[in-house]
């Protein structure tokens, strides 16, 4: 069966062509073969798209692209356009979507009629970066292949489903947090499931018997402890905004900054909301950008203070985090770093590991400097032999893990 996997972001959209014909019924972990990845950057203006086949030849292609709904359709008469190139466009047999927010209701991938659409719609405004652009994405691609073709969604929250009711629960009153929902979801469960399924693979130590810290650093960043394979606790939590400081969001925050803003600045909620979510973290400190790589160039190159200072917060962040999933999980075989800081970034890996040796942890620089450009899933390790917590860099792979849950899927609704 051939899967066409689509991840739709804010501004961006990433979408594969995966051949799961070997798929295991048994549940157990199979990587299928990836035929053909694309990303659509820019989206809002001059967008970009870079198409990869199986034998990691790119193709880059430009054109103006005003939302997701043109971003879909670009992405499917590039596809069809090169039929004779790729030859996979008219094998595609299911659709597999990445939801971030499936709020109360799901809890496991599901597969997608009007009735689940509308549900997952319902939960926009929870995740106001995401969600909509991924209903978005589902209706337009219904609309240019057809409604009859099978579609799964995949949920970030899914895999943070195993959180126990003591880290889930806020400290609200117990029928109030029941009837209006709140509680503590998680994020990126997918890319947090992979980069287990990645330490796994690398070392051949099962995940059954593992302890792991993972990070998943890029323009949203979030973290997870995880023994035995669940999620036991996460940095996110009723929204994606929770937790550590992120490229325009800013983490955790005393709640009563809200009130605050509110009542004495004469600030309404969309206004916060904008604040937290679009002028806050890395952009918002550093008053340069929302993107690590132009924020650490801007430090060391220019010695801007306001660029070191966020990514000083950054790091600090992560390393408070460190301190209590060590004391959640009751220490940890192992840190993974994941996602666009956490993969490519050396200097920022070191950063949130110097300091580290009172709990055993001890980098190895020379690894941690050749720990770049990894494929898919691969894995590297960076700790030094005699580190008693180990430390690797794992290239996220939520692609694959998405086509994995949209077929396990499907097989179960035939069972």
């Amino acid at each position: 069966m051939k899967i066409l996997v689509i991840n739709c972001g804010s501004s961006s959209l990433k979408f594969s062509v995966h051949d799961m014909d070997g798929f295991s019924h048994s549940g157990e972990s199979w990587r299928g073969t990836m035929l053909l990845s694309g990303k659509i950057v820019g989206i809002g203006g001059e967008a970009q798209c870079v198409l990869i086949d199986d034998k990691d030849l790119p193709r880059t292609f430009s054109r103006k692209i005003s939302d997701i709904q043109a971003a879909i359709q670009w992405m499917c008469d590039l596809l069809q356009d090169h039929e004779q190139s790729f030859g996979y466009w008219k094998d595609i047999e299911a659709v597999g979507h990445r939801v971030v927010h499936g709020g109360e209701a799901f809890t496991h991938a599901v597969r997608i009629d009007d009735n689940i659409l509308n549900e997952i719609e319902q939960l926009n405004d929870l995740a106001p970066l995401h969600n909509p652009s991924c209903v978005a994405g589902i209706r337009t691609l219904q609309q240019v292949l057809g409604e009859s073709l099978l579609m799964v969604a995949v949920f970030d929250t899914a895999f943070h489903g195993t959180l126990p009711e003591h880290a889930r629960a806020y400290a609200l009153p117990l029928e109030f947090a029941k009837k209006t929902g709140i509680r503590r979801y998680g994020f990126h469960g997918i890319a947090h499931a992979s980069l287990a399924e990645g330490y796994a693979k690398f070392t051949e130590q099962p995940l059954q018997q593992s302890r792991l810290i993972t990070l998943q650093l890029g323009n949203g960043c979030s973290m997870a402890a995880i023994a035995q394979g669940h999620s036991v606790e996460t940095s996110m939590g009723f929204t994606p905004l929770e937790g550590l400081v992120m490229g325009s969001r800013s983490g955790d925050i005393d709640p009563a900054v809200v009130c605050h803003l509110i009542k004495h600045h004469d600030m309404n909620v969309v206004e916060v909301e904008q604040l937290l979510n679009e002028q806050s973290g890395l952009l918002g400190i550093s008053g340069r950008s929302s993107d690590m790589q132009t924020v650490l160039q801007a430090a060391n190159e220019e010695h801007d203070k306001r660029a070191q200072f966020a990514i000083e917060i950054f790091c600090y962040r992560i390393q408070q985090y460190i301190g209590t999933y060590l004391a959640v999980l009751h220490g940890a075989d192992a840190i993974v770093f994941g996602g666009g800081i956490g993969e490519h970034s050396p200097e920022i890996r070191a950063k949130v590991c110097v300091g580290m040796e009172w709990c055993g942890l001890q980098i190895d620089s020379v690894r941690n400097e050749h720990a770049i450009n990894l494929r898919l899933g691969d894995a590297a390790k960076i700790s030094r032999d005699d580190s008693s917590i180990a430390v690797y860099v794992v290239a996220t792979d939520e692609e694959t893990l998405i086509a994995q849950e949209t077929i396990r899927c499907l097989e179960q609704l035939k069972a």
